[in-house]
C-alpha cells in the first residue's frame, strides 16, 4: 500500500500542477448561445442513435440507447446486451445474468461505469468464489441510459477483457437541461413460481433538474423490484466415472446390453438428484448525480451509485447414491475404436443405500457502492482535461448463520434396488422398495449435514487523468493521453460447519410426521422431454427445514454429543454456519497504467479517411495470501467419505510483478457516403481468476476413498495476452437502416492450462485403504464392497470412529494446479442487418456470430492414467444468434425476439472433481414486449420472457451423460410509466 500511496501522492501533484498552470487564463463565464435539444424516443429513435454510435465511434463497437430516459429495451440488462452482435448470456434462475462475448466468457469481459472500472462480487455454492465475472442482474435496466461494448482494444481503455470492455452510461442531468420526471409501476408474475406471491411488485423512477441557466444538476434513479419464482433440476451433482472398457463395469456383466468393449469409453453416474428450487429476490438500485459548471469551460460531478440484491432460496432434495458397478441395464451401441464413447441407456443399481430428502434453507446479499468525483475542464480551445476518481466496492455473502448454502438430509433405508432411464432429456429414477411400499414419513430419520459460509468483497479505488489536445489544419487531429492508478483487492472465503453422520443420525422416533409433506415430482418437471414417464418415481417429500434442524439438535441433546459443528452459534446445540472461515485469500493487485493516442483525419481522393495509433503501457504489482486449514486426520464416516479433522491454520504468501505494451491501430474509410470500411489492430488483456493465484494448497472435501482431488495456486501466472484483428464493412443505406459483415481474429497466449500431480498433501494416514481394508475385505468375502467393509471395522472396533493410523498408508492427493502453457486462436464472422421499413412502423434486426476454436475438447481422452497429459480446451466458444421484428407508431410499440445459442464446452470438471467435460446444449428463448402511449404522458406496457416455455441441459461426454437438466417456466410483466 505504500507504494501505491506514493503513486497516488505523485499522480495528484501532477495533476494540481497541469491545473495551476493552464488555469491562469480560465474565465467563468456563461454561454449566451442556445442549446438545440434533439429527444430520441421509441424503438426506432433507440436503433437509430445505436446506429450512429457504431458508424462514428473508432474501431468496432455495438451500442443499446435507452427508448427513453430510464427505459431499456429489456427489463434485464443482460437480456438486453445478448440483443448485441456477438454477444450471449449466461442465466441464473431464469435470468440473464453474465455475458460471453466472441466466444470469450463473463471472466474476460470487463465491466465500467460511465468509464470506471466496477467491482464484482459472486458466491460459490460449496467453495470459495474464484470469479471475477460482474453479474448484471444486480443492476436494473431502468437506471442505464445506455451501454457501449467495445470490441476492439483502444490505448484508453480499462484492461482486463480480451472478449470485450462493457460500459455502462448512466443519466446526467446536464445532459437533458430542464425537468425529466417519471414513475414506473410493474406486476410481474413468475409461472415458476410455487410458495410465493402470485404478483410480485416493481417501482422505478427517475428525477431529474437544472437550474442557475442549467448549470447545476440533481438526477435521482431508483429502483426496487420483488420477483418470487424458482427452478427445478435433475442432475448429476457428483459427476460421472469415467473408464475404458477394458475396466470393468460390473461384477455381472451378463444382464447388460451393449457391453462396453475394450476400446469403448464409457462413464457411470455416482448419483442422481431431483431439487426443486424456491427464490424470492429483492433489488434495490439508487444512483444520485449532481453536476456543476460553473462556466463554459469547467463541469464538475460527483455521484454515488448503490445496489443490493437481497435472496432467499429453499431447495429440496430427492437423490440417490450408485455404487460404480451396475447390475443391469443397456449401454449405447460403440465401435471398439478409438473415439468411441457410450453410455447408460438404462442403468441398474442393486445397492441398498440410502434415499436422501435434503433440504436446504439459506439466505444472502450482494450490496455494491461507488462514489465518484469527476471534472472535466477545456482549459484551452484546444486543450481538454477530465480528472475521475472513485473509490467502489462490492460484497457478498450470507445474511444469517444459516450460511450460504446449506443442505440437511432426511434419509430412509428401505430402497432394493434403482433403475434410471437415460433415453430421455429428463433422467427418470425408478426405486423398488424393500418393502414394496415407498416413501413413508414414519420410516425417515436424519443423516449427514453440511452449512457452507462464502464470502467474497472486491474493492477498487481508481485515478484517471484523461486530456485530448486537438490541432487545427493538421494532418493529426488530436492527441488523446492519460495516466491512470488502479488499486484492485479481491478477498474470498468460506468455511463448511459439515457433520458427517451419512450413516444415520437419531431413530425415525425424534422426527415427527408432520415435519414432512408429500408433493407430486413429475408435475415440478412436465416440460422436460421423458419427464411424463410412468415409471419415474412418484413422489417427493418437503422437509420441513425449521422443525426438521430443531429436532436433529434435540435428538444430540439426548446423545450427549458435544460435536463442534453443534456449537458455533452459542452454548445451545444448534446446526448453523461456521462464522470463521476455513479458506480466506486475498488478491491485490496495483496496477499503473499510462497512454497516448494520436488520431488522424484526411481525404483520400473524395474518402474521408481516419486513423489511430496509440498505446498503452501497464505496470502490475500482485500479493497474493492465504489463510488455509490445516488437518490432522481422517475419519471414515460413509463408504465413500472420509472427514478431515482440522486443528489450526496456515497462512501463504506470494508475489508477481508484471508489465505489458498494449498497442493498438484503427483504420476507417467511407469509400461512399453510406459504405464504411474499417480494420483494427490490438493489443488486449485479461488477468486469471483468483483461485489460479491464490497461495498455498486445498483438499477437495470430504475425501474419496480413491482418486481425492485438490488444488494449488500459482500467484506467478502471467495474464493473458490476446493479439486482435478486425475487418468489417459496413452499408448505411437508409435512415436507421444497414447492413455489416465483420471478420475477426485472437491468438491469445497465456492460456491457463492445468497440470497435476500426486502429493501426500497434511501427511494424512488413510483409514480406507491398506491393511486394515485389505483384512477387512478377505473377512467379509473379497466383495470389495466400501460400505461392507466399513461397518465390519466398526463392528471390530465396538462402534467406536475409524481413524486413520501409522499401519494405514498416506492419504494420495491429485493437486490441479494452473501453469501458462497454451496459445489459441479464435476467429470468426459477423453479421448484421437492420431494417426499418419507410415510414409503415415495421422493423426488424438480424445478426449472427460465428466463432471457432483452434482447440477441441476430446471427449476419447479420459484424462486418467500414466503418461495422459490433461487437456485443454476453450470454454464458451458458441455460435449465436438474434432475430427481432417490431412495430413503432402511433403511440405503439411491439416486438418479438428470438435469441440462440448454440452448444458450447461449459467446465473441464464434473461433480465428482474428475476431469470430465461439461456441455451446455443449444438453446433458444423468445421475449414479447407491447407497449401503448394512452397520451403524452402515461403508457401502459406487458412483456413476456421466454413465452415458449424452453428448458436448459448440460451433458458430458455423451448426450446420455446427463449434468443437468432445468426448467425455470416463462415470466410475464405489466405496468404503466407515467412522465411528469
Amino acid at each position: 500500500m505504500k507504494q501505491l500511496t506514493m503513486k497516488r501522492t505523485l499522480l495528484c501533484t501532477s495533476i494540481a500542477t497541469i491545473m495551476g498552470t493552464l488555469s491562469s487564463g480560465m474565465v467563468f463565464a456563461q454561454d449566451d448561445g442556445s442549446v438545440e435539444e434533439v429527444v430520441i424516443t421509441g424503438i426506432r429513435g433507440s436503433l437509430v442513435q445505436s446506429m450512429d454510435v457504431k458508424r462514428d465511434s473508432t474501431g468496432v463497437v455495438d451500442a443499446i440507447s435507452a427508448e427513453d430516459i430510464g427505459k431499456m429495451p429489456d427489463t434485464n440488462l443482460a437480456e438486453s446486451l445478448q440483443r448485441i452482435t456477438g454477444v450471449s448470456i449466461d442465466r441464473n434462475n431464469g435470468e440473464g445474468s453474465r455475458v460471453t462475448v466472441r466466444g470469450f466468457g463473463p471472466d474476460y469481459n470487463v465491466i465500467t461505469l460511465n468509464g470506471r472500472q466496477m467491482p464484482a462480487a459472486n458466491l460459490a455454492a460449496t467453495s470459495a468464489s474464484n470469479s471475477r465475472s460482474y453479474d448484471f442482474a444486480n443492476l436494473a435496466a431502468e437506471s442505464v441510459a445506455g451501454v457501449e461494448v467495445y470490441k476492439t482494444g483502444q490505448a484508453k481503455l480499462s484492461t482486463g477483457g480480451i472478449g470485450s470492455l462493457i460500459n455502462i452510461k448512466t443519466a446526467r442531468p446536464l445532459e437533458m437541461p430542464g425537468i425529466t420526471a417519471s414513475l414506473g409501476v410493474k406486476g410481474a408474475s413468475d409461472t415458476s413460481n410455487r410458495t410465493g406471491s402470485d404478483i410480485t411488485p416493481e417501482v422505478s423512477g427517475i428525477y431529474s433538474q437544472t437550474f442557475a441557466d442549467d448549470t447545476i444538476g440533481v438526477a435521482l434513479v431508483g429502483s426496487y423490484q420483488e420477483r418470487d419464482g424458482g427452478y427445478n433440476t435433475a442432475e448429476t451433482s457428483s459427476g460421472w466415472i469415467t473408464n475404458k472398457g477394458s475396466v470393468a463395469v460390473s461384477n455381472n456383466t451378463a444382464g447388460i446390453e451393449n457391453l462396453p468393449q475394450e476400446n469403448d469409453v464409457y462413464a457411470v453416474a455416482q448419483n442422481l438428484m431431483y431439487s426443486i428450487n424456491d427464490i424470492q429476490r429483492k433489488r434495490t438500485n439508487a444512483q444520485l448525480t449532481m453536476q456543476w459548471a460553473p462556466s463554459d469551460t469547467l463541469t464538475g460531478t460527483v455521484d454515488y451509485t448503490y445496489s443490493e440484491m437481497d435472496v432467499e432460496q429453499h431447495r429440496q432434495e430427492l437423490s440417490v447414491w450408485f455404487w460404480p458397478f451396475m447390475t443391469g441395464g443397456s449401454f449405447t451401441k460403440g465401435t471398439n475404436s478409438k473415439g468411441s464413447v457410450v453410455a447408460p441407456v438404462i442403468y441398474k443399481d442393486d445397492s441398498t443405500a440410502d434415499i436422501g430428502m435434503g433440504v436446504g434453507d439459506w439466505g444472502t446479499i450482494n450490496e455494491g457502492n461507488s462514489v465518484g468525483l469527476n471534472l472535466n475542464w477545456k482549459a484551452t480551445d484546444n486543450l481538454t482535461l477530465a480528472f475521475d476518481y472513485h473509490n467502489s466496492d462490492a460484497e457478498a455473502g450470507s445474511k444469517d448463520d444459516r450460511g450460504s448454502n446449506n443442505i440437511v438430509t432426511a434419509v430412509q433405508y428401505n430402497r432394493a434396488s434403482t433403475t434410471v432411464d437415460y433415453s430421455k432429456d429428463f433422467p427418470v429414477m425408478d426405486i423398488t422398495y424393500a418393502d414394496g411400499k415407498g416413501l413413508e414419513p414414519a420410516k425417515f430419520q436424519s443423516s449427514g449435514t453440511s452449512f457452507r459460509n462464502s464470502y467474497m468483497k472486491s474493492e477498487i479505488e481508481q485515478a484517471q487523468l484523461n486530456g485530448k489536445y486537438e490541432f487545427n489544419d493538421s494532418l493529426v487531429k488530436s492527441i488523446d493521453f492519460g495516466l491512470s492508478l488502479t488499486d484492485n483487492t479481491g478477498r474470498s472465503a468460506f468455511s463448511n460447519a459439515q457433520r458427517d453422520t451419512w450413516g444415520g443420525y437419531g431413530g425415525a422416533e425424534y422426527f415427527d410426521d408432520s415435519l414432512f409433506t408429500r408433493r407430486n415430482l413429475g408435475s415440478e418437471f412436465d416440460s422436460i422431454s421423458g419427464s411424463s414417464n410412468p415409471n419415474l418415481e412418484p413422489h417427493y417429500y418437503d422437509v420441513d427445514f425449521k422443525g426438521f434442524t430443531k429436532a436433529i439438535a434435540d435428538a444430540s441433546i439426548k446423545y450427549n454429543d458435544k460435536s463442534a459443528q453443534l456449537y458455533f452459534c452459542g452454548t445451545t446445540p444448534r446446526l448453523c454456519a461456521d462464522p470463521v472461515f476455513s479458506d480466506d485469500r486475498t488478491v491485490e493487485e496495483e496496477q499503473t497504467a499510462a497512454y497516448v493516442q494520436g488520431n488522424m483525419s484526411w481525404e483520400w481522393g473524395t474518402m474521408p479517411t481516419n486513423l489511430a495509433v496509440g498505446m498503452r503501457y501497464e505496470e502490475t504489482d500482485l500479493t497474493a495470501s492465504a489463510v488455509i486449514p490445516n488437518y490432522t486426520a481422517l475419519t471414515w464416516v460413509s463408504s465413500n467419505e472420509f472427514s478431515a479433522t482440522r486443528e489450526g491454520e496456515i497462512t501463504a504468501q506470494a508475489t508477481n510483478k508484471y508489465d505489458n505494451f498494449l498497442p493498438n491501430v484503427d483504420f476507417d474509410i467511407s469509400v461512399t457516403d453510406d459504405v464504411v470500411l474499417r480494420s483494427s489492430y490490438s493489443v488486449t488483456i485479461a488477468r486469471p481468476s483468483y483461485l489460479d493465484l491464490q497461495a498455498g494448497k486445498s483438499i477437495g472435501l470430504p475425501v474419496r476413498r480413491l482418486e481425492s482431488p485438490g488444488s494449488a495456486g500459482n500467484p506467478e501466472l502471467e495474464p493473458f495476452e490476446s493479439t486482435n484483428l478486425d475487418f468489417s464493412s459496413e452499408w448505411y443505406y437508409a435512415e436507421g437502416s444497414y447492413v455489416s459483415l465483420g471478420y475477426y481474429k485472437k491468438d491469445v497466449e497465456n492460456f491457463i492450462g492445468y497440470t497435476s500431480f500426486k502429493d501426500t498433501t497434511y501427511n494424512l494416514y488413510h483409514p480406507g485403504l491398506g491393511q486394515r481394508y485389505n483384512e477387512a475385505n478377505a473377512a467379509t468375502g473379497n466383495t470389495n464392497n466400501p460400505e461392507i467393509i466399513r461397518n465390519y471395522i466398526l463392528s471390530q472396533n465396538g462402534g467406536a470412529p475409524i481413524v486413520g493410523n501409522s499401519t494405514d498408508p498416506l492419504a494420495e492427493f491429485s493437486l490441479v494446479t494452473p501453469v501458462n502453457s497454451r496459445e489459441a486462436s479464435i476467429d470468426g464472422w459477423e453479421f448484421a442487418i437492420q431494417h426499418l421499413f419507410g415510414e409503415s412502423g415495421f422493423g426488424g434486426i438480424i445478426n449472427y456470430t460465428t466463432v471457432n476454436g483452434d482447440i477441441n475438447y476430446d471427449n476419447y481422452n479420459t484424462n486418467r492414467g500414466e503418461g495422459v497429459d490433461n487437456q485443454f480446451a476453450l470454454f464458451g466458444l458458441s455460435d449465436s444468434a438474434n432475430f427481432v421484428v417490431f412495430y413503432d407508431k402511433n403511440g405503439l410499440q411491439a416486438r418479438v425476439a428470438y435469441n440462440w445459442r448454440d452448444d458450447f464446452l461449459t467446465a473441464a470438471f464434473d461433480g465428482n472433481g474428475q476431469r470430465n467435460p461439461i456441455y451446455t446444449e443449444a438453446y433458444g428463448q423468445v421475449d414479447v414486449n407491447v407497449s401503448y402511449d394512452i397520451n403524452e404522458q402515461i403508457s401502459v406496457f406487458v412483456e413476456g420472457i421466454n413465452i415458449t416455455d424452453e428448458t436448459q441441459r448440460m451433458h458430458g461426454r455423451h448426450k446420455n451423460m446427463v449434468i443437468s437438466a432445468v426448467q425455470s417456466g416463462p415470466r410475464y410483466n405489466i405496468g404503466a410509466r407515467y412522465k411528469f
